[in-house]
């Protein structure tokens, strides 16, 4: 606390102070012109106007001098009783009264400032082909009918937002108000709003969606005081922000994200250029999270910024965004690797990893989703993306993967040289990740990472199918007897997530084996009896019992992602073709850019 309030102590000191300079400095001022009044009048000495060629002596006029003589002493006394007048009143004033006229000077400075630049207009750039941005009309009614289930849900999921939240970044579905963690800085800024937007669009929710879009013109503000994670600002905000902007084609999306990817690049001030996991929109100034080993970094949050970087510079002809990113990828390319594997925590100062502790789940996971997705992004042209890919999950397969007692394929973590029979639900993506990537994989494996893809997916399935609620725990084990479930008490909850949902989708489109709608109706079944409540939806602690407790959270992800995936499970391919799209690591959809000769800025030219 002392430290705390010493600045405070010192800029009241450096107040008063400043009110003495100023007296002292007002009589120095009087007595230099007095004395300049009273030199001896000399006809020689000229004097010149700037900017008029003529010259004119003081002997010209002594009559009309003496009079501008008099008139500018009546002047200096003037300015110098108004002067100390001021400094007096000022010295009368309180504390937080002085404080409030500092604040709105600086208020008044930074406003001026502001009118002054004005915000760049961004260079016109071609848009890229956009495919298959509504409709997806399934065809058949059952099919249509629970399409219809699940918009209905989002519906609901919507407007309860919309009536007990708005605003706040989440809801509390049962107390009914609005909700923040501190990933957001604990400040309003409506990411239910701007995750949520592009799911409101593809379903045809468009008065939904103009509600939204009207908030974000009115109220999305990144100039406030708070310190928010730079990955979830990135994934939600600027990949909400750009997939609502290449979809809607409204411009408000697209200044805004630029707006806030701005004041994410401070964060990238470390001495290696690895940014750090926070930072503050106001100050830029950036930290780690507490908890990471040794103040590290994290692999899936400094390596989940590709996607969304590329298309800032390809929209604002900046090449700062690109230059950040391909940076992050040289360095990590240069790095000794443990067996191949991408440790999760990598030091901002030195360079050196943390903990060799390797995770295709939580704090690794989107690193690897996004050096596949560099490569289809950049319409397969970025091959050291995709030959960094195959090389981690090569070693990955090598490492991490492996069959269960009870024939389950599972990917496991990697603890200081040994490995845990662990699984999360967050790892569960990599199914849909691995169906993904099987076409242009190496030595014609195609055919084995769809194989694999589907081991995975049925795995999570079983993980679902195992709990009395029908739905996934957060992380489960596979050892003595027990496979697939949960052990722990504080592993047991399901917080309405997407990653498992995203996979049954990924292998619907690769395959089109029933069992995938099939299974992702269950999730529907499940989610709409067991977490919807009169206000939203809710995560619940304890997926194996018959009568769980919420946790009053609707998660900005529900909209986003669960309720997406679900979405096009039930639509027909048409709708966000994988071909034409790639989704972020928040199932936000950024289109395939087809650069042909077009270099981005800060690029060397593309192979």
């Amino acid at each position: 606390k002392s430290a705390s309030s010493f600045p405070h102590h010192r800029a009241t000191l450096r107040l008063s102070e400043k009110f003495i300079l100023l007296l002292i400095l007002s009589a120095f001022i009087t007595l230099c012109f007095g004395a300049f009044f009273f030199l001896p009048d000399n006809s020689k000495h000229k004097r010149f106007d700037f900017g008029l060629e003529d010259t004119r002596t003081c002997s010209a006029s002594e009559s009309g001098d003496k009079h501008n003589k008099e008139s500018l002493r009546d002047k200096i006394r003037a300015d110098h009783e108004r002067a100390l007048q001021e400094a007096k009143e000022k010295l009368r004033k309180s504390k937080e009264e002085l404080k409030a006229e500092i604040q709105t000077e600086k208020t008044k400075v930074v406003e001026d400032l502001k009118k002054k630049d004005g915000p760049k207009p961004l260079p016109p750039v071609p848009m890229p082909k956009l495919v298959g941005v509504n409709d997806g009309d399934p065809g058949d009614p059952d099919t249509k009918e629970k399409r219809d289930k699940i918009r209905e849900m989002m519906k609901h999921a919507w407007d309860s937002y919309r009536q007990y939240g708005w605003g706040h970044n989440e809801l509390k579905p049962i107390a009914k108000k609005g909700h923040s963690t501190n990933i957001f800085g604990n400040s309003q800024m409506g990411a239910t709003i701007v995750d949520a937007l592009d799911t409101l669009y593809i379903m045809g929710l468009h008065d939904e969606f103009k509600d939204g879009q009207e908030w974000i013109e009115q109220n999305l503000d990144f100039s406030v005081n708070a310190e928010v994670s730079v990955f979830e600002v990135n994934i939600r905000f600027i990949g909400g922000l750009l997939a609502a902007y290449y979809l809607s084609g409204q411009e408000v999306f697209k200044v805004k994200a630029v707006q806030l990817a701005e004041k994410l690049l401070p964060a990238f001030n470390t001495p290696t250029g690895i940014p750090w996991a926070m930072v503050n929109l106001k100050s830029g100034v950036g930290r780690n999270w507490g908890w990471a080993s040794a103040g590290s970094s994290i692999l899936a949050e400094f390596g989940t910024l590709h996607m969304e970087f590329v298309h800032l510079t390809y929209l604002t002809g900046n090449p700062a965004y690109y230059q950040k990113v391909m940076h992050i990828r040289k360095l990590l390319a240069k790095m000794d690797r443990p067996n191949g594997l991408y440790p999760n925590y990598l030091n901002p100062r030195t360079g050196r990893w943390g903990q060799h502790h390797t995770s295709v789940g939580g704090l690794g996971d989107s690193f690897y989703e996004y050096l596949l997705k560099a490569w289809l992004m950049s319409d397969k042209t970025d091959t050291e993306a995709r030959k960094t890919y195959d090389d981690a999950i090569e070693a990955i397969e090598r490492h991490l993967i492996r069959k269960s007692n009870g024939g389950l394929t599972f990917i496991g973590e990697w603890k200081n040289g040994h490995l845990e029979r662990k699984m999360g639900h967050l790892t569960c993506f990599a199914g849909g990740m691995f169906a993904l990537g099987a076409d242009g994989s190496p030595d014609d494996k195609a055919g084995h990472y769809l194989q694999l893809g589907a081991e995975i997916a049925h795995t999570c399935h079983e993980s679902y199918d195992r709990t009395v609620l029908k739905l996934g725990p957060e992380a489960f084990k596979f050892d003595s007897g027990l496979e697939a479930v949960a052990v722990r008490q504080n592993e047991k909850y399901y917080i309405l997530r997407p990653e498992v949902i995203e996979t049954y989708w990924y292998m619907w489109r690769f395959t089109h084996d029933p069992k995938y709608r099939q299974w992702g109706w269950e999730a529907v079944q499940a989610i709409d009896k067991y977490c919807r409540v009169s206000g939203g939806f809710s995560g619940v602690k304890d997926v194996y019992s018959s009568n769980p407790t919420y946790d009053d959270v609707q998660q900005s992800f529900f909209l986003a992602e669960t309720l997406k995936y679900l979405y096009l499970l039930f639509s027909s391919d048409e709708l966000l073709p994988l071909e034409n799209w790639v989704f972020n690591t928040e199932a936000h959809p950024l289109p395939v850019l087809h650069l042909g000769n077009i270099t981005l800025p800060g690029s060397e030219t593309q192979q």
